[in-house]
């Protein structure tokens, strides 16, 4: 890239989505203001598109030419940094790793690549001396890459506690709120545009856990394989659970969250229940929220719009102002050490939490007994229990809320229920935050 102060700073765009629409938005509503604080221009001078006739929802200004050839893109000499934002993992590892060989620093919001392929893009930067920057890749506007790579670097992480999913968020307040099953409230996110035709990256979890692999890899400096990571999304949340965890004191939040236990990680990605004291059980609709907390800092919380065209162009625009500084360093991943070592994770049976399971069980003499020996068995505490309903075909709800308890402890106590014939399968496990 050309270090004069006064030069600008040439970027060649993927994808004129959502998010590329938010983001030629800001470029050109705030051109001038930009400038002030650069010291020099942000010009688009290139956009690759998959259809050359296909209406657009920004007017891309004149002199930006239109391509469908990825080779013009990463090719083209007076481009200085490409900005990925066509999704997907193939097409997009390869429009990457071509601009990094072809010496251009890259943007990009794709945290599912990242977090699959992203080690062998971090490493052909680094020995290029390139930037790969990511902040939209995580949490949309909340500059939590930033914060980890820069603002934090000198402490050692405690602990990451996130709402890193705006779909599920909504979801789950829907029906916290408004008392709507799991079908219908997904159905009013799928109309309000917050959750695509194809939920299964946000309802499973996997979207949240592509992005905990990232802030992992940033606060940590490991690489955890996606496939090592315990992921369970919020399709057996029912209005019956929320409406208990609402007795007791809690909300049901799909939470991602890391923290080092004496050396080893605990990573996961699943529903829990959050104590309405605490502020991460007040973020609703489609917002996300971060909780960091490090040995110096202390814990700091992070609070913003995780998705759509500006929040997210907004996230991308920072990293092209941060690359196109003169004299400035590339920092990646916030470590100097290329490959990042893979991570070292605790046994997920040795983790520890409270935990709720809801059992649905006979009406009959004994039951409460049976299950409270299962537990007293395995070592796990009660610490609220309660039955409660009319019965339906002769079945009764029984909730537990337990004291803190080893993961093998709880798996012992739900595979005692599995052989106890007054026990209906599907009994319901969630931990709590």
């Amino acid at each position: 890239m050309n270090a004069a102060s006064d030069a600008p700073v040439r970027i060649g765009l993927a994808g004129l989505g959502t998010v590329g629409s938010g983001l030629v938005a800001i470029l050109q509503r705030n051109a001038e203001w930009i400038a002030r604080r650069l010291g020099r221009r942000l010009v688009l001078t290139k956009v690759l598109v998959r259809s050359l006739g296909k209406p657009r929802a920004v007017s891309l200004g004149q002199g930006v030419v239109l391509t469908d050839d990825p080779g013009a893109l990463v090719g083209d000499p007076d481009i200085d940094i490409v900005v990925e934002l066509m999704g997907g993992i193939d097409a997009a590892f390869d429009l990457i790793h071509q601009a990094l060989c072809a010496g251009k620093h890259v943007v990009t919001a794709n945290k599912a690549l990242l977090a699959a392929r992203g080690p062998e893009l971090f490493a052909l930067a680094a020995r290029k001396g390139l930037g790969l920057y990511y902040e939209a890749s995580c949490a949309g506007a909340i500059p939590i890459v930033a914060t980890l790579k820069e603002s934090l670097a000198g402490n050692r992480i405690k602990s990451i506690i996130g709402i890193l999913n705006g779909t599920a968020n909504y979801i789950l307040s829907s029906m916290s709120d408004k008392g709507l099953p799991f079908a219908e409230a997904l159905r009013k996110a799928q109309e309000r545009g917050y959750a695509e035709a194809d939920p299964t990256l946000d309802i499973e979890g996997l979207d949240a856990a592509h992005k905990l692999i990232l802030l992992i890899r940033l606060a940590y400096g490991q690489n955890l394989p996606l496939a090592r990571l315990f992921v369970e999304g919020i399709t057996r949340v029912t209005p019956d659970d929320i409406r208990f965890a609402d007795e007791f004191g809690y909300v049901i939040k799909l939470i991602g969250q890391v923290h080092d236990a004496d050396g080893k990680l605990v990573a996961g990605v699943c529903p829990m229940l959050v104590h309405k004291d605490y502020l991460l059980a007040s973020v609703r609709g489609a917002f996300n929220a971060v909780r960091v907390e490090g040995d110096a800092s202390g814990p700091i919380i992070l609070h913003g719009k995780g998705a759509g065209d500006l929040p997210t162009g907004s996230a991308v625009l920072a990293d092209i102002m941060a690359l196109s500084r003169a004299c400035m360093v590339p920092n990646n991943t916030g470590f100097l050490t290329e490959p990042l070592p893979e991570a070292t994770l605790l046994d997920p049976m040795d983790a520890v939490c409270p935990h709720y399971i809801h059992f649905t069980v006979k009406d009959q003499p004994g039951v409460m007994a049976a299950i409270s020996k299962s537990m007293g068995v395995h070592g796990v505490s009660i610490r609220q229990a309660v039955q409660k309903g009319e019965p339906e075909d002769g079945y009764v709800p029984i909730v537990f809320l337990t004291h803190e308890a080893a993961e093998r402890a709880i798996q012992g106590v739900l595979d005692d229920a599995a052989d106890m014939p007054f026990i209906k399968p599907g009994t319901v496990h969630f931990r709590v935050l």
